[in-house]
């Protein structure tokens, strides 16, 4: 067996939601990487043309689409377009997701409804689409991504860790509905990633010391550093591989080992 060729997506299509930036960006980025065809989505024009310009300039050609992963309608749309542009899709990353971060007793049941909506139910609704044409290939991998709020809870995240618990779960199911047909369905759970959202966490204040957020976080976190997109560039690329053919409902925490570790004792 040729163990790096393993690793290789050449010919492969992906279809990365909510690729445009941050986390979604650098897993497709790593994908085309390694020879995938790279397919994006994302809710306004705006974005997408930045994002295609973004793309141009790491130089990957690839294809941008409008579309809301809530709807199936416009789902069944794009993948559609993807499979009469580029080819059936073989990898699905269901990144798209938002979080409100609100305490319990004061979130609507309609803000709730629209974190569920697109971070669990989106998923849902783009596996539903492309497995499919992934049974017709008779091969294809989705990759979900998770969250540490798949396993933890914390304050004013209730939609949040409700749907990406869900998540974890609709993961496991897609593996046990439709591992024997060579669908590999598997999550990436990120720990605290420094992304332009999460800049404000980080910033230093006023006499220079660091925000308490991020004191809390790197004090929490094994390797004493919030992770980079880039770190969930590797995990992305085998769990897309052939190299993880056997490896079916599985959550990878890429988190610096924050799940691991209790915490010191004061």
């Amino acid at each position: 067996m040729d163990v790096m060729k393993s690793f290789s997506l050449e010919g492969k299509v992906a279809l990365v939601t909510g690729g445009a930036y941050g986390i979604g960006f650098a897993i497709a980025e790593a994908l085309a990487l390694a020879g995938a065809k790279i397919a994006f989505n994302c809710r306004s024009r705006e974005n997408l043309e930045k994002a295609l310009a973004d793309y141009k300039a790491k130089g990957i050609d690839a294809r941008g689409y409008i579309a809301d992963v809530t709807k199936e309608d416009e789902v069944a749309e794009l993948v559609a377009k993807i499979k009469a542009e580029l080819g059936g899709v073989d990898i699905l990353v269901n990144n798209a997701g938002i979080i409100k971060r609100i305490p319990m007793t004061e979130m609507s049941a309609e803000d709730f409804r629209e974190v569920v909506d697109i971070d669990l139910i989106g998923p849902f609704i783009c596996a539903k689409a492309v497995i499919p044409g992934m049974l017709e290939k008779g091969h294809g991998k989705i990759i979900n991504i998770c969250s540490m709020m798949s396993e933890l809870g914390r304050e004013t995240v209730s939609a949040y860790a409700a749907a990406k618990g869900g998540l974890k779960m609709l993961t496991r199911n897609i593996c046990s509905e439709y591992g024997g047909a060579n669908i590999q369905c598997n999550g990436i759970g990120p720990g605290y990633i420094a992304t332009p959202q999460t800049a404000p966490l980080r910033e230093r204040q006023a006499d220079g010391s660091r925000h308490p957020f991020d004191q809390f976080i790197v004090a929490k976190t094994p390797a004493a550093r919030w992770g980079t997109p880039e770190d969930l560039m590797g995990p992305a690329v085998f769990l897309a591989s052939d190299a993880s053919n056997f490896v079916n409902g599985h959550i990878l925490y890429v988190d610096g080992g924050i799940l691991a570790y209790i915490g010191k004792q004061p």
